[in-house]
């Protein structure tokens, strides 16, 4: 007696010309030479059918973005970042075409992870939902091409290089993770300035499972020997976030670490957090550090004030550990005195009233972090001559709210 039929069909595992495009250059992609990013990736744009491309990536001080050099790459000359359509793309993280007599100019956003990288720009005589569906995955490709790559070569430092770096700032940069992460409960964003000649100002942060570690802080003095400072009080911050060291017990760790290696007089202000991006619960430790700001609707509504302790190196008692519930959307702004300190020309401090006015003005609901972060950065340097005798630095972060699925 026959009690059903079972029928199978096998799935159709041919390759499509996209796979088969992206597969290609996932399997050279282990093995390719640093300097051959730029010529591959052209090449994979002409098989596209687009042509005069570039890879243009964000220049340390944040303001252009500079062509990579490399066979089959179009030269240029570096696109400001706020007056330009590839800086719009850059800005926004969202695909550009602009007709042009010859085609259609097409800019895409190098994402890694919510960090950008730069941009990648090419023209086509036209641009199908196929086209921008490949290119977009094409992006993203390259966007880790370059990332990866950048570990094992010195060709993308030169390039995003507008002016000579100080030792003490290549240190610095070496030390930071990215400038930027969006997930899909958080965003951060940082900004060093002056870019090229930051020395005792660092932060770092990361992302274990739901919680965010973030830690920001201020090495006295500059040169050398604030930048060893800042390098050995983040390695201290490090090793006791990785051994899984409470929040109130990481100072001591960053405290001995300084005392150990620097004199008596020597010193760091430092601020260390904790976000639950499930719940919305902020724990922090605070330093010696200015307070940070809490941005609630685009406005700052107050400082997020707690108990401190001495700066770091100088033996202060254990921190009390502050607790605030932040509402989805809520921003912090965390910045080093620097930003606020700052004199122009013997007039009064900029102050936090002048920073604030600015955040007023640039923080809107259609910004995301990283634009606003930079932007406000900038400005205040503008205020200033575009010169500090003080490194200014600032991070911002937002709470999206709990992913639906729990972040998984």
């Amino acid at each position: 007696m026959t009690i059903g039929r079972h029928t199978h069909r096998e799935d159709d595992r041919s390759e499509s010309f996209g796979e088969r495009l992206l597969g290609e250059l996932l399997d050279r992609a282990h093995e390719l030479h640093p300097d051959r990013v730029g010529p591959v990736v052209a090449e994979a744009v002409t098989r596209v059918g687009g042509r005069d491309t570039q890879v243009l990536l964000q220049d340390y001080g944040q303001r252009t973005l500079v062509p990579l050099p490399g066979e089959g790459l179009a030269d240029g000359a570096p696109l400001p970042i706020d007056r330009s359509e590839a800086g719009r793309c850059f800005l926004t993280s969202r695909l550009i075409e602009v007709p042009l007599p010859e085609g259609v100019r097409v800019y895409l956003p190098l994402l890694d992870g919510g960090a950008q990288a730069g941009v990648l720009a090419l023209t086509m005589d036209r641009v199908t939902d196929e086209d921008r569906r490949i290119l977009r995955r094409l992006a993203g490709l390259v966007a880790g091409l370059v990332r990866t790559k950048n570990g094992y070569t010195d060709h993308f430092f030169r390039t995003r290089r507008s002016q000579p770096m100080s030792v003490a700032a290549e240190i610095q940069w070496a030390l930071l993770p990215p400038l930027a992460m969006t997930m899909p409960q958080v965003s951060v964003a940082g900004v060093l300035e002056p870019a090229y000649d930051v020395a005792g100002d660092s932060f770092d942060y990361t992302l274990n499972g739901s919680v965010l570690h973030l830690a920001m802080l201020d090495a006295m003095g500059h040169g050398l020997d604030a930048a060893t400072m800042a390098t050995v009080a983040i390695g201290a911050y490090r090793h006791a976030r990785r051994i899984g060291v409470e929040l109130e017990n990481i100072y001591h760790f960053m405290d001995e670490a300084i005392a150990e290696q620097f004199a008596p007089d020597h010193f760091v202000t430092a601020q260390m957090m904790r976000l639950d991006t499930d719940t919305g619960r902020l724990l922090w430790v605070n330093a010696g550090h200015p307070a940070p700001l809490l941005i609630r609707d685009h406005h700052v509504v107050s400082r997020i004030e707690g108990p401190t302790t001495l700066p770091v190196g100088f033996g202060g008692a254990q921190p009390k550990v502050s607790e605030l519930f932040l509402e989805r959307g809520d921003r912090i702004l965390c910045f080093t005195d620097g930003l606020v300190e700052e004199h122009a020309g013997g007039q009064d401090q900029f102050g936090e009233e002048q920073l604030i006015a600015w955040i007023h003005r640039l923080d809107r609901a259609d910004r995301g972090v990283r634009e606003v972060a930079r932007d406000l950065s900038h400005v205040l340097m503008r205020a200033r001559g575009d010169t500090t005798s003080d490194d200014a630095t600032l991070v911002l972060v937002e709470w999206r709210g709990p992913s639906p699925d729990g972040g998984k």
